[in-house]
Order: structure tokens, then C-alpha cells, then sequence
């Protein structure tokens, strides 16, 4: 791979002299082929050779002119390709140059690595200094363009290498006579050839070979964001191909070892299966449109193996775990698949699972994923939405026609009253055995999660930046409504309470502005908030009735933290999420470190700190109830659980900030937090390097969990009010602050933080939950 500097200090000129040695054989082959042609094989077939000449001479004489004219093909397809890869490498290192040269003026500069930053930091710069001052977009878009000027040049030194190989590699002995007009052509001609023999290794089914996966899963891994290949290995394996192949995969009765001892191999292949189908549907050729409505047209039909018989819809919504569908055949896919099973439930009469229950032999195995065995189809098409955030919000915004042949009963279905309420999720069986309704409420968290916040719910926490719409907003909404309205649905759908904290993280923003306002159903902001989603004009990103209006009310803003905080993962990143959006806050609203400032200038601050910290009583007295509801005072299992009540500051290590948004780290993708600012400071800074405790280790180590539960609690929640110091004490110790300022400071806001805790006390928190006997 060409890395930056390569590509910058490139030198082309033997590239150019080659090109230009080429194009003088072209011409004097063409001469050569032309007398070949005319003179040779001219005289040769006018030639009147009897016996052993016609059979042998008169043939090898006609070889011999041909291979003149595939001389010339050769030549002039490595020319061809010589000439358009110098064309592609000169166009990247320009590119290359000329933002480098455009660097200082803007205010950045690029080092031998291609990493860009400050020109000047801002730190270093004088008080009169009056010189460009970049924003994360633009270091965003400087890092773009060096990206795709270097991608260019590398996809045009692999393809020209692959090319130039092929030509002169194949026989020692002939020209190929392979054609190439252009490296786009030959582009394509690889692709096919990709696609062809990823084809052939498909026809094998579940007879390959483990090395034949190996090759097979190396063909998709290499074209994995290829269209061309993409469409072609689609169209070669047909509509129902991929579906018959999956289906004899995970048919347990025909011998193959391949489920057996080679899993992983398995589990690759589903990914780079389900990435390689996701990019073909972005075509919109003839073929294709066809190609996705007759996979959705097969997906109510059996796909029968020799010992199994699952739905087209089963077999194909596994194949929908990994890559991005194409929205429009995701929505109609969903439809379809919706649709069907309202039929086989009579109208949702019979329970979910019956529907999709094989009408005869084995069960199959169709996820090698982990988590379930592939069985209730909504669970990969939830996977599916999960990765298209466009897809899944208008998926959960919209509603249904269950009964699309019939025009005049208008009978409609809402998607997300179906998917989180009414629907009864089967359970299925987990990877240890145990049958659970986890696989599917994770799978339909993560969809949730991409149509609330805009982004693919694994997304990689790097680059991550809010997107948030009005449409995602609305999708918010639905959650807060439904999941802040009793606490059985988030504890009775095991396995979405980490999506909900995700989600509550993400509108962190919105539901402080709710905390503000003073009446519990109010629908209107606090005058001037500091809070929210609103730019600098007091416009608000979710539409004019929102800048000022609420998208909810306290009380549902209450209920909804307090109960997605009952759970361990829900409180974790709430809280933290809380914590660091306080902070960024402080840092856009307080005094600016190194200024002078008055009593009346720290109000802002001191509603920020106090709005922090009654959301962080609310939280932690929402956590050590449902844990009272859980344990047995005094067992072990209740100490652990207080323990790690405190574990949520670890979250701060490692968070990426930049663009307006903290990225916490850690498990699938990212947990989104909305900023305050587009450019974070010394507060935010300092808050995520804070050092953070192992306290629930440190309470083993004091040996503390052989106190009663009481003194347990009384110790968490001492802990969980310093811990809401923290955005306090960041901002006050951060750089620039006199130390007469850091001690005001701290005096005061600490006051503020006392004061919301004591306020968290007064409001009425939602029940926790108790199971049912």
C-alpha cells in the first residue's frame, strides 16, 4: 500500500518514458502485424501445399501471424494501462501538492505522515493574532482529500499491477492477446473474473473444502466495496442462489464437517456473503431491480434442502447482518416480510414463533454469528436496519398496509408499536444452550439505536459527529414514550437496556434542557437554557416548534433516565455521558479561563452544575433501587452490584472528542454524547483525563463488601455525588485560572452540585421493577 509521502515525492518520469517506449512498439508492431497479415499468412492460404505442408507447415505459418496481431494487442494494452496509471498517480500527487501548498493559509499544515494540524496551535498564538483559526471541519475535510487522493493512487497501482501481470504472465510461449482500451476496463475485467470464480467455489456448496473458503471468503474480502463484482457475483448466482447455497450450509443432515470443525470459516463467510449482496443492491440496473424484487417475492416460499426446509425470508435476513442494504429494498423487504407474517399468524393470533416454524425435517442452522441460530427472520432484518441508519428511521416513522391486495380496507400496522410492544419476540437458542429472547431485543436495540442517532450502531467511535434529525428526533421520541412509560418494557425485553443508554446518551442535550424547566409537563424550554440541541442563533436542528419547545417533558425526561438507569449498562452510560455533556457545557457557558469574572457571570455555570447533579441523583437513586429489588440485602451479589454503580468514570479513558461530539469507547461501535461546542477545550480535556478508580476493586481490597449493604449504599452514593464533582473540578482546574480563580470557583460550583443533588431527592422516581413469580 502507497502510503502519503510515496504518493507526494513520487517520481513519474521512468513511468512516462515507458509509456512512451510502448507507444513506439504499438507502431512498429502494427507495421509487422500488417506485412504478417498481407505477406505470411497472405501467401501461405493461397498456397497450394499438399500432404504433410497443409497439415503442419500451413497451420504453424498461420499461428505465426497471429501471434504478430496478438503482439500488438498486448503491447497496446500495457500501454493503455501504463498510460492511464501515470495519468491517476499524477493526478493524486498534484492533488497531494496542492493541499499541502494550501495548508499554512488555511491555517494547518501536513507532516511526512499526512496527519494534519494546527499551524499554530491555539495556545501558542499571540493576543493580536489574526490569522486563520480552523474548525474540526475543516481538519475533517483536509483529512478527507489526502485520504482520496491516496486511495486513488493505490487503487490505480493495484489494479495496473494485477493487469500487467496477467498480460505477460500467462504463457511463456504466446502473446495473450488480452485487451485493455483503459485501466477502467481492466478494472472490470477483473471484477468479473473475481466474480466468476467466486462462482465457480459457490457451486461447490458445502462439498468445498475448507482451503476452497478460504479462497472464496479471500475473493469477497478483496472486492468488498466493489459495485461491479458485487453485481456480478449477484446475477451469477441468482435471486435464489444465495439463498439455496445458506440453507444447505446450515442443513445439519448432509455430513459436511465444514459447521462442524470450521466455524469461523463460517462465520467470515456470512459477513463477507451478507457485505458483498448489501453492495449490489445499491444498483438500480434492470437486472438488479429484478434481482431484489425476486428475493423478496421468494422470501415466503420454503428453500428445501435434503433435510431442511426454511423460508426464503429466514434464509436471506441472515444474510442481511453485516453491510449496508439499499434503503428502498430494505423498506420493501421489511414490508414483505411483516406482511407475511401477519398472514401466518392469522393477524397476530398465534404467537410470532409459530409462523416461522419449518414445516418438516431438521432445524436449521443458518447464523454462525453468535447469539441465535438464525431462526425468527426479524432479528437479521433488525441487524440490517441497524447498519442503514436512512433505512431504519423512515422504517419506524412509517407505517404498514398488511393487507396490500385488498385497496379498500386501508388496514395499517405501526412498526414501532409492533416491534416494541405488541410483537412477542421468540426466544431462541443462545450459543450456551439456553433458550432467550436476548438475540432478538438486542437486534431490535441496535436498529433503534441507528434510526435515533443517525449512525450505524457499530459504528467506529473515530469520526463519529452528530447527525441528528428531525426524523431521528421523532423516532426519540417514540422511545422515550414507550421505554419511560413503565419499567416492564426495558426489563421484560432483555438485551435492549444497553441500546437505551446509547440512545439517552446521544439526546444527552435534550433531556437536561427537559431537567431545567419547573413544571413536570410543561412542553416549553426554560428561557434561555443553556441546554439543547440549539446553534447560535437559538435555531434548534429538530425545527422552529423546537427552538423553544421541548421534545419532552420533565417528567417523561425523569422517567425515562430513571428507568433505563435501573439496569447496570443503562446507568453506566448514561451517567457518563451526563457527566461529559455537563462539562462541555461549563466550558461553552462559565467565564473563560484567564479572564476576569463576576459574581453574576457564573450563573449559567451554576444552573449547568445543579441540572448535572440532580440527573445524576436521579440516576444513582434509580440504580440502588432496582438493586434492592434484585438482591437480598446483604447478600454478596447485592454489595457487587453497589460496587459497580460507582465503575461508570472509567468510561471517560479513552473517549474521542472532536466535531461537537464525545465518542465513548468500548463494545460495538461507539456511545455518541452531543457537545455543547464544536470545539472542545481545557474542561473537557481535563475531564477525560482524569484518573479513574477500580472501585468496585477497591472496595474487595478494603474489604468493604463484608459491611452491610447499608454502609455499602450510604458509601456508593457518597461516591456518586464526588463523582458529579467531576465536571466541576475539571472546569475549575483547567488551564488558564489564576489560583485565587480555582478556589472561587470551586467553592461555589461545588455549592451548586450539593445543591442539585439534594433537589434529585425530591423528585418522584419510577418504581422499580419486580419480576414476576
Amino acid at each position: 500500500m502507497l502510503k502519503f509521502d510515496q504518493v507526494l515525492h513520487a517520481h513519474l518520469g521512468s513511468l512516462k518514458e515507458a509509456v512512451t517506449g510502448w507507444s513506439e512498439a504499438v507502431s512498429k508492431l502494427e507495421k509487422s502485424k500488417e506485412k504478417a497479415e498481407s505477406g505470411l499468412q497472405g501467401k501461405a492460404d493461397k498456397a497450394d501445399w499438399k500432404g504433410e505442408n497443409a497439415g503442419v507447415t500451413q497451420a504453424f505459418v498461420r499461428k505465426t501471424a497471429k501471434e504478430f496481431g496478438d503482439a500488438l494487442t498486448e503491447a497496446t494494452s500495457i500501454r493503455n494501462i501504463l498510460r492511464d496509471a501515470e495519468s491517476e498517480f499524477q493526478a493524486a500527487k498534484s492533488e497531494l501538492e496542492k493541499l499541502v501548498a494550501e495548508a499554512p493559509g488555511k491555517g494547518m499544515r501536513i507532516d511526512q505522515q499526512g496527519t494534519v494540524s494546527h499551524l499554530i496551535r491555539p495556545d501558542s498564538r499571540s493576543k493580536d493574532y489574526d490569522g486563520p483559526k480552523p474548525e474540526v471541519a475543516d481538519f475533517e475535510a483536509m483529512s478527507a482529500a489526502i485520504k482520496a487522493a491516496i486511495d486513488r493512487a493505490n487503487n490505480a497501482d493495484d489494479v495496473a499491477s494485477r493487469a500487467l501481470r496477467g498480460l505477460v504472465g500467462a504463457d511463456k510461449n504466446n502473446f495473450s492477446g488480452t485487451k485493455y482500451d483503459s485501466l477502467a476496463a481492466a478494472s472490470k475485467a477483473q471484477d468479473a473474473e473475481d466474480a466468476h470464480a467466486a462462482y465457480e467455489l459457490y457451486k461447490k456448496g458445502d462439498e468445498a473444502t475448507p482451503a476452497e473458503i478460504d479462497k472464496l471468503n479471500a475473493l469477497f474480502k478483496n472486492n468488498q466495496k466493489d459495485p461491479y463484482f458485487a453485481e456480478k457475483f449477484a446475477l451469477e448466482v441468482g435471486p435464489k442462489g444465495s439463498m439455496e447455497y445458506w440453507a444447505d450450509m446450515g442443513d445439519p443432515s448432509d455430513g459436511s464437517r465444514l459447521g462442524v470443525d470450521h466455524r469461523d470459516k463460517l462465520k467470515e463467510l456470512q459477513t463477507n456473503w451478507s457485505m458483498t449482496l448489501a453492495t449490489a443492491t445499491h444498483s438500480t440496473s434492470p437486472e438488479m431491480e429484478q434481482w431484489k424484487a425476486d428475493v423478496i417475492k421468494a422470501g415466503s416460499e420454503p428453500i428445501q434442502t435434503r433435510g431442511t426446509s426454511p423460508y426464503g425470508f429466514q434464509v436471506m435476513s441472515n444474510l442481511m447482518r453485516a453491510g449496508e442494504y439499499d434503503d428502498k429494498f430494505l423498506k420493501n423487504y421489511g414490508n414483505a416480510l411483516v406482511v407475511t407474517e401477519r398472514k401466518m399468524t392469522h393477524d397476530g393470533r398465534l404467537p410470532a414463533d409459530r409462523a416461522w416454524q419449518q414445516m418438516g425435517g431438521m432445524p436449521s442452522h443458518l447464523n454462525w454469528q453468535g447469539g441465535d441460530l438464525g431462526k425468527d427472520p426479524m432479528i437479521g432484518f433488525m441487524e440490517g436496519l441497524g447498519h442503514n441508519p436512512k433505512a431504519s428511521t423512515d422504517f419506524f416513522n412509517s407505517s404498514i398496509d398488511v393487507t396490500p391486495e385488498n385497496t379498500k380496507d386501508n388496514k395499517k400496522l405501526d412498526p414501532f408499536d409492533y416491534f416494541t410492544k405488541d410483537r412477542g419476540w421468540p426466544e431462541e437458542l443462545n450459543d450456551k444452550g439456553d433458550r432467550t429472547k436476548e438475540p432478538g431485543y438486542n437486534a431490535l436495540g441496535h436498529a433503534l439505536e441507528s434510526a435515533t442517532t443517525g449512525h450505524p450502531y457499530d459504528a467506529e467511535a473515530e469520526g463519529l459527529k452528530d447527525v441528528r434529525t428531525k426524523e431521528n428526533a421523532e423516532v426519540m421520541q417514540k422511545v422515550v414514550e414507550r421505554y419511560g412509560s413503565e419499567s416492564k418494557f426495558m426489563h421484560e425485553q432483555p438485551g435492549i437496556d444497553d441500546s437505551l443508554g446509547k440512545m439517552g446518551a446521544a439526546y444527552i442535550d435534550e433531556l437536561n434542557r427537559s431537567l431545567e424547566t419547573n413544571s413536570d409537563s410543561t412542553m416549553e424550554e426554560q428561557e434561555r437554557s443553556p441546554f439543547g440541541a440549539n446553534d447560535a442563533k437559538g435555531k434548534s436542528r429538530f425545527g422552529e416548534e423546537f427552538d423553544t419547545g421541548l421534545l419532552w417533558n420533565r417528567g417523561d425526561a425523569i422517567n425515562f433516565m430513571g428507568i433505563v438507569s435501573q439496569s447496570e449498562s443503562g446507568h453506566s452510560t448514561l451517567s457518563a455521558a451526563e457527566s461529559l455533556y455537563t462539562t462541555s457545557v461549563l466550558e461553552q457557558v462559565g467565564p473563560k479561563p484567564g479572564t476576569d469574572f463576576q459574581d453574576r457571570d457564573l450563573t449559567d455555570a451554576r444552573t449547568t452544575l445543579r441540572i448535572g447533579s440532580e440527573a445524576q441523583g436521579i440516576m444513582d437513586g434509580s440504580r440502588m433501587a432496582q438493586i434492592d429489588m434484585d438482591y437480598e440485602k446483604d447478600s454478596e451479589e447485592h454489595k457487587k452490584a453497589v460496587a459497580k454503580s460507582t465503575e461508570w468514570v472509567k468510561f471517560g479513558v479513552g473517549a474521542v472528542a472532536a466535531g461537537g461530539v464525545v465518542a465513548l469507547t468500548g463494545g460495538a461501535g461507539g456511545v455518541l454524547v452531543p457537545l455543547a461546542a464544536e470545539t472542545v477545550g481545557g474542561a473537557v480535556t481535563t475531564f477525560i483525563g482524569m484518573e479513574a478508580d477500580d472501585l468496585a476493586e477497591k472496595y474487595e481490597k478494603d474489604e468493604m463488601l463484608k459491611k452491610n449493604s447499608d454502609e455499602l449504599k450510604e458509601k456508593a452514593l457518597t461516591d456518586g455525588k464526588e463523582n458529579s464533582l467531576r465536571p466541576g473540578i475539571a472546569y475549575a482546574t483547567a488551564p488558564g485560572w489564576t489560583y485565587d480563580q480555582r478556589n472561587i470557583l470551586n467553592e461555589d460550583l461545588v455549592d451548586r452540585i450539593r445543591t442539585g443533588r439534594l433537589h434529585a431527592q425530591d423528585n418522584n422516581l419510577p418504581d422499580p421493577y419486580e419480576k414476576k413469580v
